[in-house]
């Protein structure tokens, strides 16, 4: 069955849409309101927000697979993306990335088994001066440490139950 959006969201869409005169500056936000409509970016979904918005599905796979933010398959409750780009590298991100790895029983691309956390790594967060950085779903947290990746995801289990 063909994913679609719900009627909230279809008005969401449709009030969203009537800000921008070309509907190529809509690609971004339509894409955003899939993903959380549906959890992450199929194939279908792809479909669907090329038929919504009059692109070929070529068009829309390649700006959301451009995008790091956009995600292709499921993740985990909490999507932990490591930035490890240049600035994030020299001040320890590959060592915080081995970390989590350990901590969490993943390495980069994977999900933990109870679906609660998947590690990414990503080229660029944007915030070269509070390096390293993660993003854990919207949130940032930067001048990240052992100890405060430590204290980070006890608080996302807890959390979690």
């Amino acid at each position: 069955m063909s994913p679609s959006f719900s009627e909230a969201t279809r008005a969401r869409f449709e009030r969203m849409l009537a800000r921008y005169p070309d509907k190529e500056a809509a690609i971004l936000p339509t894409l955003h309101l899939a993903q959380r409509e549906f959890g992450h970016l199929s194939g279908e979904a792809i479909d669907y927000v090329a038929t919504l918005l009059g692109f070929t599905p070529a068009r829309i796979e390649g700006v959301a697979t451009f995008y790091t933010m956009y995600n292709r398959k499921p993740v985990g409750k909490y999507h932990l993306q490591v930035c490890r780009n240049l600035s994030c590298s020299l001040m320890g991100a590959e060592h915080l990335i081995e970390h989590m790895s350990r901590k969490l029983g993943i390495k980069p691309g994977g999900t933990t088994a109870d679906g609660t956390f998947t590690l990414s790594t990503v080229e660029c967060l944007g915030s070269c001066g509070t390096a390293p950085v993660m993003q854990v779903n919207d949130d940032y947290h930067e001048d990240l440490t052992e100890e405060s990746i430590d204290a980070i995801l006890d608080g996302l289990r807890q959390e979690h139950g």
